[in-house]
């Protein structure tokens, strides 16, 4: 899709093979010198960014478990950072609660402005809400001294879709900023699930309980196809696909390479970002995603790997989930790896290319993928509750998918399988109850539940206590 077209004649960002800086570049920037070389964006990008655009507050917002947290924030904050991969819906969330707004991604003169003076794109009724702040990174030291002067909450509303480097907010914030990290919506947000069981009760020691919220295998895998992107929820499935694989073009060709003014070749870009969903839901190192990256073509060492992933981290596209260290009753040695993980489970199939018929013939396949979005609503119910997601596994192999430790001291071990067979959660609820016999709970307490997150049937408690729970009515 790279393609050399003269200055002006459309929306166009630069690329360059080589993984080094570019001269002058700043990270963010658009192609603006006639020396670069420019492409332009995939149709299906542009109609993602109109969808996120256009996605009016007023007559299609749909709650998100962060507008809670958002409140409490700017009550006690001069300024709240919104961070977040693009398209997750921060702009809308944090316009409910704005006065006035400041659009850097799509306003040419307030990025003059903001190089000029960034001062000047701070006037405005409060809470101002400055929208991709990072595109001009100076504006943080001012908005820093602005809450300094006027010692007041909710001034400043800041959204984000990439970590700038560290030195650029060098000034913490501290006791200034507070700090929300949003990502895509989860099946409760989306109106998906019945919402009879939340993980507020399950970490409360509540029994779970729920009618069978009627979601098929074939809904689930529409859900992954999809994703929480709240613009695309009005799409016909095709179109939605379309535009999320698009969305990983523009990721491969431009963000990875914005995001810190280092140039890396789209190419190894797209053949780790491929590793990393096949390898979705594992613990796979950089070693074994950059022989899994490697072709006849194209040769992946780890530092690249590495680098890559910490791009993408950056940018909020990856996020792997950490390895928790509980104390034990038996000498087995812990694993720290972490589990590989897209912030949404849409983009590791986008860049597989799946399509809904692929992964209803491949259920193992899709399997990983429907563990990668439970994690992804978990992580979203967790923060509600001040909880930690992370996954277990020691050196006899035992694992756990997904340990919810809350702020509280409450924690609850989770397996997610698929099918609500008994054949399968058998075999699940037996290992949570060996998991949950390993952990000394003199030190640790005793886990609030075990339960295994199904994709379909009803929710209830076994008679070994363990829980049984349809994803499609879990919720905060």
């Amino acid at each position: 899709m790279a393609a050399s077209r003269p200055r002006g004649s459309g929306v166009a960002v630069a690329t360059e093979p080589d993984d080094v800086p570019p001269p002058g570049h700043r990270p963010g920037g658009t192609c603006l010198s006639p020396e670069q070389s420019c492409f332009f964006f995939p149709i299906g990008y542009l109609l993602f960014s109109q969808l996120v655009l256009s996605y009016s507050p007023s007559s299609s917002y749909r709650p998100r478990v962060v507008d809670a947290e958002l409140a409490e924030l700017l009550a006690a904050n001069g300024a709240v950072v919104i961070e977040g991969p693009k398209a997750s819906g921060k702009t809308e969330t944090a316009r409910r609660k704005a006065a006035s707004e400041v659009l850097l991604d799509v306003d040419v003169n307030a990025q003059q402005a903001a190089t000029v003076d960034p001062s000047l794109i701070l006037h405005g009724n409060r809470p101002r809400l400055i929208d991709e702040w990072q595109i001009r990174p100076a504006i943080w030291n001012h908005v820093r001294r602005a809450v300094d002067e006027h010692q007041e909450p909710g001034l400043f509303l800041l959204t984000g879709s990439a970590v700038p480097s560290d030195d650029v907010t060098r000034h913490t914030g501290a006791g200034r900023f507070g700090r929300l990290r949003m990502r895509p919506m989860t099946l409760s947000e989306s109106g998906v699930s019945s919402r009879q069981i939340s993980l507020a009760g399950l970490l409360g020691g509540d029994a779970s309980q729920s009618a069978d919220p009627g979601i098929t295998v074939p809904d689930l895998i529409e859900e992954v196809v999809r994703g929480g992107w709240p613009g695309l929820r009005g799409l016909e499935l095709p179109a939605a696909t379309r535009a999320v694989r698009d969305y990983v073009d523009q990721i491969r060709r431009t963000d990875v390479s914005a995001v810190d003014g280092v140039r890396r070749d789209p190419e190894r870009v797209r053949l780790v970002m491929q590793s990393i969903a096949r390898n979705t839901a594992t613990q796979a190192s950089l070693t074994s995603i950059a022989r899994d990256a490697s072709g006849p073509d194209a040769s992946v060492i780890d530092d690249t790997v590495g680098a890559y992933l910490d791009a993408l981290s950056r940018l909020m596209i990856v996020e792997d989930q950490p390895a928790w260290s509980p104390h034990l009753r038996s000498t087995y040695q812990l694993r720290t790896a972490p589990t590989r993980h897209f912030v949404d489970p849409s983009l590791a199939v986008a860049a597989l290319r799946a399509t809904p018929e692929t992964l209803l013939a491949d259920l193992n396949t899709f399997g990983l993928l429907f563990e990668s979005m439970v994690v992804r609503d978990l992580r979203v119910y967790g923060q509600a509750h001040d909880a930690q997601i992370t996954h277990y596994r020691d050196s006899s192999g035992l694992e756990i998918d997904a340990i919810v430790s809350a702020g509280t001291g409450a924690w609850a071990a989770l397996e997610v399988k698929l099918a609500a067979a008994p054949d399968v959660v058998d075999p699940a609820a037996a290992n949570l109850v060996k998991f949950a016999e390993r952990v000394d709970t003199s030190k640790r307490g005793e886990p609030a539940a075990l339960a295994v997150i199904v994709g379909t049937g009803y929710g209830y408690v076994r008679a070994d206590g363990v829980h049984v729970i349809p994803i499609g009515a879990l919720a905060p």
